[in-house]
């Protein structure tokens, strides 16, 4: 049996912020029919990530692939996860 009942009209949002707020306190499914949705796709989109060069120890290097290899991940992820961990370390005891 199909769900026959009319959907809600998703209201207009001044912000992301209000916007968020929204989806977070309401069931989506009183407002999309999830049965029509259809995969969307952004073949244009670029990374949010820049490059950059950086000089390191070899055996730091070496260190790092050894243990992003014991986990089973890229080296460069690795040092990645653990910049990202003692720049938000260093950012809450500053606070």
């Amino acid at each position: 049996m199909r769900n026959t009942k009319r959907k809600k009209k998703i209201p207009r949002f001044e912000t992301e912020d209000e916007e968020r707020e929204f989806w977070a306190t309401h069931d989506s499914t009183h407002y999309i029919d999830w049965r029509k949705a259809k995969r969307a796709r952004f073949p244009e989109l670029k990374p949010s990530e820049k490059s950059i060069s950086i000089r390191m120890p070899q055996f730091l290097i070496e260190d790092l692939k050894l243990l992003a290899n014991r986990r089973g991940i890229p080296y460069q992820s690795l040092m990645k996860e653990f910049l990202a961990e003692k720049v938000e370390k260093e950012l809450s005891s500053a606070s």
